[in-house]
């Protein structure tokens, strides 16, 4: 008996450690499937105030957010650099929406603008509004795959300032509004190209910025939930936009409006960093279980890939033009 004792013993506990080992997992596909499925959005307008912000709201991920901010009664204070885009998507959601959606259109182009000068225009633009929801969306990237020695001076300039700096300085003109009320949700836009799941070489600029994003929103959430802040950075893998290049969505690439969907339903929630929409979700699950010697390589040599097709590309548009220049002829 005293030998069997310590036998039992042993078995017992291997028991329960295998059967907490088996139970993690399968908590962990209960919750997803419940923040996916099943938890219920946050009434936006009801919870923060009556006014949203969007950046980069004349197309794409943008546009389709207005639309849904629209949709829940918000009002809308549209930034962008093109008036007459601004005044088209205005039209749009008012022709939707009627007289019960307010709006106000912010014209400034976030690449050629310092952060001072952005902060001060925003602050003009939403003195006395209750701003309750800014999304900061506006993103720029540079065409095709390219080394970074490749990458004009200016392009990169433009990224950084858009993705980072106007990101940076918008915040730090809303935040005061939300901290006097106590309450106020902040959504940055992030990408795949940096969620922490691989690395993506020859886009190095953008993904560094898109980095930053995740950073700023992961600290800046501490420094203002307690105080009623909530500040997350949203990580969509390829959605089917102007920027992308993707013309037609599926499951797994989905529209601009089918991503702003699953992105309504997170905000305002404890996650600091989420992946919205479900296909991507599991992407990104298969993604994390893939080592780095797998993955590095491999999206490498798919970058280096769509690189070669744009310069072979580039080579025929300049063979065409001087074929067509009247000039050779003589």
């Amino acid at each position: 008996m005293a030998t069997q004792l310590p036998d039992f013993m042993l078995i017992f506990v291997i028991s329960c450690l295998g059967f907490i080992s088996l139970c993690k997992p399968i908590l962990g596909f209960i919750k997803w499937v419940w923040v996916m499925f099943l938890r219920p959005p946050k009434n936006l307008k009801h919870h923060y105030g009556s006014w949203a912000i969007v950046t980069g709201c004349t197309d794409g991920i943008g546009k389709a957010l207005a639309f849904q901010l629209a949709s829940k009664g918000l009002n809308l204070v549209l930034v962008g650099r093109n008036p007459l885009k601004l005044v088209a998507t205005t039209d749009a959601i008012l022709e939707n929406f009627g007289a019960q959606v307010g709006t106000r259109n912010v014209v400034i182009d976030l690449a050629k603008t310092s952060g001072e000068e952005i902060s001060k225009t925003m602050e003009d633009a939403i003195e006395g509004l209750d701003i309750g929801v800014l999304v900061n969306n506006a993103g720029l990237a540079y065409e095709g795959a390219r080394f970074l020695h490749e990458v004009d001076s200016e392009v990169a300039e433009s990224i950084i300032k858009v993705n980072i700096v106007a990101a940076t300085w918008i915040t730090k003109a809303v935040v005061p509004i939300m901290a006097k009320k106590k309450k106020g949700a902040i959504v940055n836009v992030g990408s795949g190209s940096y969620g922490g799941f691989c690395s993506y070489p020859l886009y190095t600029i953008y993904a560094a910025t898109k980095a930053y994003l995740t950073m700023f929103s992961r600290s800046i959430n501490l420094e203002y939930k307690k105080i009623g802040i909530d500040i997350q950075c949203q990580v969509p893998l390829f959605v089917a936009t102007k920027m992308t290049k993707f013309k037609t969505s599926s499951l797994f690439i989905p529209s601009a409006e089918m991503f702003s969907k699953a992105s309504l339903r997170w905000v305002g929630h404890d996650e600091h960093l989420c992946v919205p929409y479900w296909p991507h979700s599991l992407q990104c699950f298969v993604l994390n279980a893939l080592p780095d010697s797998l993955k590095d390589p491999y999206i490498f040599h798919y970058f280096l890939g769509m690189r070669k097709r744009m310069l072979l590309k580039d080579s025929k548009k300049f063979r065409t033009k001087v074929n067509n220049n009247p000039t050779n002829a003589m």
